[in-house]
């Protein structure tokens, strides 16, 4: 059953809340209901209607309550301005409407107080409710202190949680006292703090509550059954000592989502007929319904498609380039038949498990509720297990139907708590092994292997130098105490907040409450582990640059950035000439070799005195691309003409020569169809369609002198 609360905000609206104290550019009110908007708004957004809401005010120049309704004395200038029951965006800006300063100093918090509870017991009656008053107030206007006694004791039978936020009022604890303070206020705030632990409830100053509003609120989650039933070790319907333990299985981590906008149209009429599911309709925005239409191509059909029926449709699996069609009847025949089960398939020692095998959602399992058996049984496995210092394997199938998984059991005890934690772990098709090259030692092409004195290894000092580094930078003890030492874990779970929830979160519900003010900052908490801290970094900078020297690091040039000119040419860091070592006749290239025909072809570009090298590069990279078609077994050899396609597009872009690959690329278009390249080469055609962004003719918008193509026509090339 859902949590019901029932919570009455009491509002100090009299005239020495427009004050503007403490260096503040905002008045006093406007500053403490930061707080009050930032719990109502939260109520708002959990959208649930067992979570209930009043607002009263206080020193209001009129007064609108029952009690004074019913002539009771002291309860002039106290307001309902909002009943207690659900709460909606639509009743929060009407409340906003009433939330303005007074022109009265008259009106008693404590009268206030015994009207909410008064609220209260009216709705709730009897039943279960987290019941709460807030007040918030400046201290400057009257408490009667006559009934406290009798109050307390109705607030604590009641079942009541009491919370007092004085503006600028005094906390050691925090840290505030506010000076030149009136007599007034200065009694104010004892008599508030004595009724307040006469409830034992709860009293502190409004800075340390709006303080506390940037710390993002994590939402609390209902435990979530993910299996329950029979943790087996054999079969035991075969053998009669398998073992068996009743066991249920809940979630431990599970990724948080992040909140989805929904698609809505701006509209100035009100919302009528449809609405959309689960949101409030407002005048300012109408609903969005999606329609989908499937089509088919029909010659005889008007446009040449036609519409289909969604019943009509059937499925089937990509084979190829082709789809392979599997009825409904055959698709169930397909699915595996699986039933219900936990079973432990065999156990592995800690030290032989790769914790990089974990697939992601952390489940724990306990014994089942008020089984003594079972819950024995259980914790001598555990305890198994941690004895021996080993995990479990298991298979799962959560239901009926569902495809079954492998997980590892890992035991966890603590002095009041024993449970198996499990993480999923991969199949086959799960794992991605990829080769690289070792970093501990260098295998030359001979063979041999060199462990130290090499350029590709790092030195015994420069290895020194970032362990250094590396323990300089530690974060495990970096976080201060309450005593300044430093023993406590810097970037702790609890404490790292994801940042585009919460963020997303802030904004909507600032625009909620203010939509016309403009988007607050990002609050500093969820950008304080974006960067090491700054103290620790001081601290390792002689450590860094120890490092830096070490590693004889040097500054890289930045990368030119823009087209270089036709005859410009790089100058390397070494200030060799280059240039003239190529433009030597015998240095220079004149033939591109196929297996090298990307480096040669750019170098032969580059080095070009006339254009006619570049006409004749050009046919000679021709030449390699349709040899490699006509030489290709199968598709062997379309990954490398494709390669050399793009090479040789993008080299005629930069040098502004269009028309040598538009020539050869409709030349290449007419013997690849006709079968002049080795016969049926299709495939490769549907392949070079696949990335015609980067493969196609060049027109007129891709370099800055016109191409005879144009845009229209280069589309329509690889339609034809």
């Amino acid at each position: 059953m859902a949590d019901k609360e029932a919570t009455v905000y009491i509002v100090d609206l009299g005239s020495t809340m427009g004050r503007r104290n403490s260096g503040r550019s905002e008045s006093d009110l406007d500053w403490s209901m930061r707080y009050v908007w930032d719990k109502i708004s939260t109520t708002v957004a959990a959208s649930r209607k067992t979570w209930t809401v009043g607002v009263v005010g206080v020193r209001t120049d009129e007064s609108n309550n029952s009690l004074h309704e019913q002539n009771e004395d002291g309860y002039e200038h106290i307001s309902i301005l909002q009943q207690l029951g659900p709460m909606n965006l639509t009743s929060l800006h009407n409340l906003q409407k009433h939330i303005n300063v007074s022109d009265t100093e008259a009106g008693d918090s404590v009268s206030a107080i015994v009207l909410a509870v008064h609220m209260i017991e009216e709705f709730t009656k009897k039943l279960k409710y987290k019941r709460k008053i807030i007040l918030v107030t400046d201290g400057e206007g009257s408490v009667d202190p006559d009934d406290f006694d009798e109050i307390s004791a109705k607030i604590k039978d009641a079942g009541i949680e009491l919370i007092v936020l004085g503006v600028d009022f005094d906390d050691a604890e925090f840290g505030f006292k506010e000076e030149d303070k009136s007599s007034i206020k200065e009694t104010n705030e004892r008599l508030l703090k004595e009724l307040v632990d006469k409830c034992d409830g709860l009293y502190g100053t409004m800075a340390e509550a709006i303080v506390e509003l940037e710390i993002p609120r994590i939402k609390p989650v209902r435990p979530y059954k993910t299996y329950d039933g029979q943790l087996t070790l054999g079969n035991p319907d075969i053998h009669p000592d398998a073992m068996s333990i009743g066991v249920e299985r809940y979630f431990k981590t599970h990724k948080a989502t992040i909140p989805q906008a929904s698609r809505v149209v701006l509209s100035s009429q009100p919302p009528a007929g449809d609405e959309m599911e689960d949101v409030q309709p407002t005048g300012t925005f109408a609903a969005v319904k999606n329609a989908r239409t499937y089509k088919v191509n029909d010659p005889e059909a008007p446009g040449g498609k036609r519409d289909v029926e969604f019943e009509s449709l059937a499925k089937g699996y990509e084979y190829g380039r082709t789809a392979v069609h599997i009825s409904e009847s055959e698709h169930n025949i397909t699915k595996i038949e699986t039933t219900k089960s936990f079973t432990i398939l065999g156990f592995i020692h800690q030290e032989k498990y790769d914790p990089f095998l974990n697939m992601g959602t952390t489940c724990q399992t306990v014994a089942q509720r008020l089984s003594d058996a079972d819950a024995l049984k259980l914790s001598s496995l555990i305890h198994s297990l941690q004895e021996l210092e080993s995990y479990a394997v298991a298979r799962i199938v959560t239901k009926d139907g569902k495809d079954p998984a492998l997980v590892l059991l890992a035991p966890h005890i603590e002095p009041e708590f024993e449970c198996l934690y499990d993480v999923p772990l991969p199949f086959a098709e799960d794992v991605r092994n990829y080769q690289f090259p070792p970093l501990d030692r260098v295998i030359t092409v001979t063979g041999n292997t060199i462990y130290e004195n090499n350029r590709l290894l790092p030195s015994r000092e420069l290895a020194d130098a970032m362990d250094d580094y590396v323990d300089a930078m530690d974060i495990s003890n970096w976080e201060k105490d309450e005593e300044g030492n430093r023993n406590l874990e810097y970037a702790a779970v609890e404490d790292v907040f994801c940042p585009p929830l919460h963020r997303i979160n802030q904004v909507v519900q600032h625009r909620a409450v203010y939509p016309e003010n403009p988007l607050p900052p990002v609050a500093p908490i969820l950008l304080k582990y974006s960067n090491p801290p700054e103290d620790l970094v001081s601290k390792a900078k002689l450590k860094l640059a120890d490092l830096i020297a070490e590693a004889n690091v040097k500054k890289v040039p930045p990368k030119a950035k823009g087209r270089r000119e036709k005859g410009e040419r790089p100058q390397p860091i070494s200030g060799l000439d280059v240039d003239a070592l190529l433009n030597q006749p015998q240095n220079k290239r004149k033939k591109i070799e196929r297996d090298n025909a990307i480096p040669g072809f750019k170098q032969m570009v580059e080095y070009a005195s006339e254009e006619s090298e570049i006409e004749d590069a050009a046919k000679q990279m021709g030449e390699i691309i349709r040899s490699l078609i006509t030489h290709s077994l199968g598709d062997s050899g379309y990954d490398r003409a494709v390669e050399n396609l793009g090479v040789f597009r993008d080299v005629m872009v930069r040098w502004e020569m269009p028309a040598l690959y538009n020539s050869f690329l409709a030349d290449f278009k007419k013997r690849l169809l006709s079968g002049e390249l080795g016969g049926d080469r299709r495939e490769f055609w549907w392949q070079m369609k696949g990335a015609r962004a980067s493969l196609g003719l060049i027109d007129d918008q891709s370099v800055s002198e016109p191409s005879t193509i144009t845009a229209e026509e280069a589309a329509e090339f690889f339609k034809k």
